[in-house]
């Protein structure tokens, strides 16, 4: 058994832009809702273009899982696509708001 805990344990930042048809649909309250589910910190914020801003803050694994969640088709509205960016964790973020 290693005392290293390995490069899963690092958190990472998401920060995905969702674009489709996810503004007035419940699109934000069900990513924080599946965001609080996976134990990240984040935000949902729409923008005036019509996409959805997200992001999370934890482990690498549950962030991936909830960019597979929201690329996946079964949220409220339609996603059309998810652009996905990755970086290390700033640790400025506190629970999952809606903006």
């Amino acid at each position: 058994m290693s005392d290293n805990p390995g490069p899963d344990s690092d958190p990472v930042r998401l920060t995905a832009w969702v674009h489709g048809r996810v503004q007035g649909v419940g699109f934000r309250w069900w990513t924080r809702a599946r965001a609080l589910e996976l134990g990240l910190v984040g935000s949902a914020t729409n923008h005036a273009d019509g996409r959805v801003l997200i992001v999370a803050e934890g482990r690498r694994a549950d962030c991936d899982n909830l960019l597979a969640l929201l690329d996946r088709g079964r949220s409220p509205g339609h996603v059309d696509t998810v652009v996905a960016q990755w970086g290390p964790a700033r640790g400025d973020l506190t629970g999952f708001v809606e903006r």
